[in-house]
């Protein structure tokens, strides 16, 4: 037979049942201690209600008058039941310097000697005492009676032991029953706090959260992905490895309950992250990182916060532009094939035609013309990746009716790049602003965009500057030009906006300057300065990171 074992109490059980034995040990150490106080203070009481009648007893002219009497019991005994009715006092005891009673509630006591301690009375002082006489343990004051500077006599006044006790039963039973509301009361509390907490917790025992929170820390410290949690206020609760190191927060830095405002993040990022609705797979970037931010609210009732999850495309975001570069070299490509096939059906039809010499003078300036391109770009030059990007560039805007030249001033021989300073980089910058200045052109009059690339005379920095005959830039959006998002086109299914956005990332990541101004005969001119000396970069030296963002990344 199986005997079945009980489950283990829940942690909101296992409070309740400890804050309920608390109360009832509080309250009942309370209890205890208040009854010996109140035991204490009901002693004192009746010491001092002793002393009051025996001091007045003693004082009253007719004691006195009585004394002188030859009988003084026939006068005396009266007035102390008198005394004892009308003072709630146990016992009123008149008696001679020897001791003999003259008085006691009990009348066959009248003439024996009084039962306790005179000797300080007598000696003129008034004190008080516990004794055991004829009526039991009693708390008395025994006082001198004077007549003159003579004692003619003593008065003791006192209260039952049993009648204070009584007196301190009566205070206690009070005292349990406000004990007993106290206790009622806070368990009914403690209840209603632990049902709370019951739900809060989802009945899981001690042992249950402390396994779940294990599992939380290994999950977070597993996900590759960024987790960020934000409470009401925008603080940050929670943030796993892989935040820290998306949104290039120390691993030392305690961030927790500081407010995202203060993470020093881009602008745009900051207010994503502080948006009160949910954000849906929006691209943000950082200072040398391509983000997928998720946003969702957490709310039970109110707004309690948000979790934010943060996703790392920069690798993904290079193989699209790559993709879209290819892209664009396949049709120019195409456009070229379709353009030779037609100079060389005019070729072939040339020699039909017996104009043999026509057809030789055609083909050789249509050669001339490609190799005199050609040969500008290299000599102007060297690096041979950037060589390959402007002749691609050039075809793809000649297909698109816009004319791409490089000027004369351009001069940049192969070798002079650093390590620091990949190539892929270049490309990227350069991409971006050929393909933003060809969309700009594009449908204007005689459209053309001039690119410039040279290097200082001393060799320290690489200045890459590309103009075109488009509209220009309003000065007020000088600055707005280069955040994510901002675009003076329609957004296409891949979203616009990002590639000037990146173009400034990866210039920033080299410590290098950007600018826009207006060029002289209208249009724009986007100028990039990077230093070739000292370079330091701020992140991964992969701007390829980004690369090469045609149409679909421009602004």
């Amino acid at each position: 037979m199986r005997i079945p074992v009980p489950a283990p109490r829940s942690l909101a059980g296992q409070l309740f049942a400890m804050q309920a034995v608390l109360i009832a040990v509080v309250v009942a150490g309370y209890a205890l201690f208040t009854y010996v106080s109140d035991r204490s203070q009901a002693e004192q009481a009746a010491r001092r209600q002793a002393t009051s009648v025996a001091r007045t007893v003693a004082d009253s002219p007719s004691v006195r008058e009585a004394i002188r009497t030859p009988d003084p019991s026939a006068r005396l005994q009266p007035y102390a039941l008198a005394v004892v009715r009308d003072t709630d006092i146990d016992f009123v005891t008149i008696m001679d310097p020897g001791g003999i009673r003259w008085t006691h509630p009990d009348p066959d006591q009248i003439g024996l000697v009084f039962q306790g301690h005179t000797a300080p009375a007598l000696r003129g002082r008034t004190f008080t005492e516990t004794y055991t006489g004829t009526l039991g343990p009693s708390v008395r004051a025994v006082t001198p009676i004077r007549d003159g500077e003579r004692i003619v006599g003593l008065v003791s006044a006192g209260i039952r032991v049993e009648e204070i006790s009584q007196r301190a039963q009566g205070q206690l039973t009070a005292l349990l029953a406000v004990a007993a509301g106290a206790l009622g009361l806070g368990a009914i509390g403690t209840y209603v706090i632990n049902a709370r907490l019951r739900r809060h917790t989802h009945g899981m025992n001690a042992t249950e959260l402390s396994h779940m929170h294990d599992y939380h820390q290994a999950a977070l410290h597993a996900v590759r992905e960024g987790l960020l949690m934000l409470d009401g206020q925008y603080r940050v609760a929670l943030i796993n490895d892989g935040g820290r190191e998306l949104l290039g927060v120390e691993q030392e830095e305690d961030v927790v309950g500081r407010s995202v405002a203060r993470l020093g993040l881009p602008a745009p990022l900051t207010g994503a992250l502080l948006a009160s609705e949910p954000r849906v797979d929006e691209v943000h970037l950082t200072a040398d990182r391509v983000l997928v931010v998720n946003t969702s609210p957490v709310t039970g009732g109110q707004q309690h916060g948000s979790v934010v999850t943060l996703r790392d495309v920069t690798e993904l975001q290079s193989l699209m532009g790559e993709l879209d570069s290819e892209r664009g070299f396949t049709q120019a490509l195409r456009s070229q094939a379709h353009e030779a096939a037609n100079r060389l059906h005019t070729v072939v039809s040339l020699i039909e035609l017996g104009r043999a010499e026509e057809a030789v003078d055609f083909a050789t300036a249509e050669l001339e013309l490609a190799q005199a391109l050609t040969d500008q770009v290299v000599a102007a030059v060297g690096e041979p990746v950037l060589a390959a990007l402007l002749l691609g560039k050039t075809a793809q805007a000649n297909e698109r009716g816009v004319e791409l030249v490089v000027s004369p001033d351009s001069r940049m021989d192969d070798g002079l790049l650093p390590d620091t300073l990949p190539a892929r980089d270049l490309v990227t910058i350069l991409g971006n602003l050929i393909d933003n200045a060809v969309d700009a052109a594009q449908g204007g009059v005689r459209p053309r965009v001039t690119v410039t690339a040279l290097t200082e005379e001393d060799g320290s920095a690489l200045i890459l500057r590309v103009a075109d005959t488009g509209p220009g830039v309003d000065p007020d959006h000088a600055e707005a030009v280069f955040q994510r998002g901002f675009t003076t086109k329609p957004s296409g299914p891949g979203g616009r906006g990002l590639g000037l956005a990146l173009v400034r990332q990866a210039v920033s990541r080299h410590g290098g300057a950007l600018s826009v101004s207006s060029a002289d005969g209208g249009g724009a001119v986007f100028e990039v300065r990077l230093p070739l000396r000292d370079t330091e970069t701020t992140g991964a030296s992969t701007l390829g990171d980004a690369v090469a963002k045609s149409p679909g990344g421009a602004v």
